[in-house]
C-alpha cells in the first residue's frame, strides 16, 4: 500500500465519492488507494470504508486549511459539491474556488471535477423562454458548477472536467419517478417531449472517475462527459413498466406545468429538462455511452439499475 498512489476523495460518503471509493478499494491490484474525505469520519458509511481500507481525514469544504490537509501528499483528488445539502449556488462557488486552490497549493498531480454545463451561455439571462432565478441562474445547480470551472483554470490545477447526467437515483429522492394517479394508473411526468434524457447509476460516475485516473494525465484539460444511456421518457417508462409489472404511462407535461408542481426545487429541474430537450443534440453528444464504458466496464443500464432499485422508487 505504501507505494500505492493516493486519491483524496470529497463526497466520500456520498454516491458519487462513494463509487469512486469502493472502485479503489475493490481493486486490490490497482495502482491507487483511497482516502475519503468527510464531515463526520465516526459515520457509519465512514467507517464502512475504513473496514474496505480507506484513510479516512475529516475535512469541511467550507476551510481551506482543511481542504488542503486532506489533499497533502495525494497524487489526485476528486472534487464534488452537495448543491442539494443548502440550495445555494454561491455556497457551491465557494467551495469549488477552496478546492481549486488547496488542490494546487498541495501540488495534486490530477485532479477531477464533478461538473455541468454553465446553461446561461447558450440561454442569457434576458432571455425569456424560461424564467430566470435567484436574479442569477437558469438552472442554478448546473449554472453553479459551470461557473466553477473558471476557479480550477484560474488556478491552475491539473483538471479534468466530469460532465455527469441525470441520476436515475432522482427517481427515489426526488420525487421526479412515476406516480400512482387518483385512477389508479402509473404516470411518468417529466417535461422532456420525445427528446432524449442521458442518465446514469450515480454510482457508476465515481467508477468512471475511477477509470479517468487510471488513463492517466492525457485527460488534464478535458471535458468528459459520462451517461449510463440516452432515453426517452416513452422508453423509461417503458423500462420501468417491465421492472415494475403495471403499465407506467409517459406523460410528456410542458415545462411550465412542471414549475408548479410540488416537488423540491421544482423550478429549476423543469428549467433543467427544458434546457436538455432544447439543445439534445449537444447535451447528449458529450456524453457518449460507449466511451463511458470504456471507462466502466461495468457501466449499468437503466433496465439493470431498476432490477435493483425499483422497490425503493415511491409510487405516492
Amino acid at each position: 500500500m505504501a507505494d500505492k498512489k493516493i486519491i483524496a476523495i470529497l463526497g466520500a460518503t456520498g454516491s458519487q465519492g462513494g463509487g469512486l471509493a469502493r472502485a479503489i478499494l475493490n481493486d486490490r491490484m490497482g495502482a491507487f488507494t483511497a482516502r475519503a474525505l468527510t464531515r463526520d469520519p465516526t459515520s457509519e458509511k465512514s467507517q464502512a470504508l475504513a473496514k474496505l481500507g480507506a484513510e479516512v481525514v475529516k475535512v469541511d469544504s467550507n476551510n481551506l486549511a482543511t481542504l488542503r490537509k486532506g489533499f497533502d501528499g495525494a497524487f489526485g483528488a476528486f472534487c464534488v459539491t452537495s448543491y442539494w445539502e443548502h440550495f445555494l449556488p454561491d455556497k457551491d462557488l465557494a467551495q469549488a474556488s477552496a478546492m481549486a486552490m488547496a488542490a494546487k497549493q498541495a501540488g495534486v498531480k490530477h485532479v477531477v471535477w464533478s461538473t455541468l454545463e454553465d446553461t446561461r451561455l447558450k440561454v442569457p439571462l434576458k432571455d425569456t423562454r424560461m424564467p430566470t432565478l435567484m436574479e442569477r441562474y437558469k438552472v442554478p445547480h448546473f449554472d453553479a458548477k459551470g461557473e466553477s470551472d473558471k476557479a480550477f483554470q484560474q488556478a491552475g490545477s491539473p483538471t479534468t472536467y466530469l460532465r455527469t447526467s441525470f441520476y436515475w437515483e432522482d427517481f427515489i429522492y426526488f420525487g421526479l419517478g412515476p406516480k400512482r394517479q387518483p385512477d389508479g394508473s402509473i404516470a411518468l411526468k417529466l417535461p422532456m417531449g420525445d427528446k432524449k434524457l442521458p442518465g446514469i447509476a450515480a454510482e457508476d460516475i465515481g467508477r468512471c472517475a475511477y477509470g479517468i485516473f487510471r488513463k492517466g494525465v492525457e485527460y488534464i484539460g478535458q471535458t468528459i462527459g459520462v451517461a449510463g444511456e440516452h432515453l426517452t421518457g416513452a422508453q423509461m417508462a417503458a423500462a420501468l413498466t417491465r421492472a415494475l409489472g403495471e403499465t407506467v404511462r409517459y406523460d410528456a407535461v410542458t415545462p411550465e406545468e412542471f414549475r408548479g408542481y410540488d416537488k423540491p426545487a421544482a423550478k429549476d429541474f423543469a428549467n433543467m429538462f427544458q434546457y436538455i430537450s432544447e439543445f439534445e443534440k449537444d447535451f447528449c453528444g458529450v456524453r457518449n455511452v460507449e466511451s463511458s464504458r470504456g471507462l466502466d466496464p461495468d457501466l449499468q443500464t437503466f433496465d439493470r439499475w431498476l432490477a435493483k432499485n425499483k422497490d425503493r422508487i415511491p409510487l405516492t
